[in-house]
């Protein structure tokens, strides 16, 4: 089985893109950014219960949903990609990079250049807003508790309902009422059971801790994080993550400031060829 995904800029050469977007988005959030780098060629995937996926459904969480990223990467033939992804895709890009990390043999892992490894084709990762994890069962047990409770309100009660109380959660206080307003009525066009099944599916209480197998990651790895992001600038800053800070935006930075955060991904995967 393989992911609903569009392709741009085919006839590039070198390293693909791959985006992946957030809870309730969906690939053309993206494409703002996309157009931005067209210099490369690019994959924006929707992921399992959202836009063209909406009938796929992860029920073994993150390994079920790497094994879904890699059928879909053999199918569009991509080799040679990195990953980019916002909040839920984030996670998604940094639990497949600590998988493959594992899998691959060491003979298997092509050098590209001083310093960097291809791991069956992925050059590394760019993630915005995405939690590394929760350390402790304790703490992962109350997240999926939190996020089932959510999921049963997305399954039994109008979505528009639903959404005007997600978007007035800590990590989205720097929208205006008009930017609420705006992503309420977009995110309405998703199903709320699927949408229920992809949050549980892969709660940050199903994720397993990844800081200590990021910090082994050889590959680059950069974390993007909205200037007004205060929760997501903690989490770098408490991990000592590589982070690279966008001006005048908050968790979702390459919606309110696409300007800025192409510059960054430009620049960033400039310095790695």
């Amino acid at each position: 089985m393989k992911l609903a995904a569009q392709v741009f800029n085919a006839e590039r050469q070198g390293a693909w893109l791959v985006w992946l977007h957030g809870l309730l988005g969906c690939g053309n959030e993206w494409l703002p950014i996309v157009n931005a780098c067209n210099q490369y060629a690019s994959l924006v995937v929707d992921l399992p219960g959202h836009g063209n996926s909406a009938d796929i459904k992860v029920n073994g969480g993150f390994a079920e949903m790497g094994k879904l990223l890699h059928d879909t990467l053999h199918a569009y033939q991509i080799h040679d990609y990195w990953l980019i992804g916002y909040s839920l895709g984030g996670r998604i890009a940094m639990s497949y990079a600590t998988q493959l990390v594992q899998e691959v043999p060491l003979q298997q892992k092509v050098p590209l250049q001083q310093g960097v490894e291809n791991h069956q084709g992925l050059r590394g990762i760019l993630v915005e807003g995405g939690n590394p994890g929760l350390v402790s069962q304790q703490e992962r047990a109350a997240r999926l508790l939190h996020d089932q409770n959510w999921a049963q309100r997305f399954r039994e009660e109008p979505i528009l309902n639903v959404l005007a109380d997600w978007y007035q959660q800590p990590v989205f206080a720097d929208l205006s009422p008009e930017q609420r307003q705006q992503l309420i009525h977009l995110r309405s066009q998703n199903n709320g059971k699927n949408i229920a099944d992809m949050l549980e599916n892969t709660s940050l209480g199903n994720q397993p801790y990844l800081i200590p197998a990021l910090q082994t990651l050889v590959m680059p790895f950069i974390y993007l994080c909205g200037e007004n992001d205060q929760k997501f600038k903690g989490i770098a800053q408490q991990h000592t993550l590589p982070a690279e800070i966008i001006p005048h935006a908050g968790h979702n930075a390459h919606s309110s400031n696409p300007a800025d955060f192409s510059a960054a991904v430009n620049h960033l995967l400039s310095l790695f060829g």
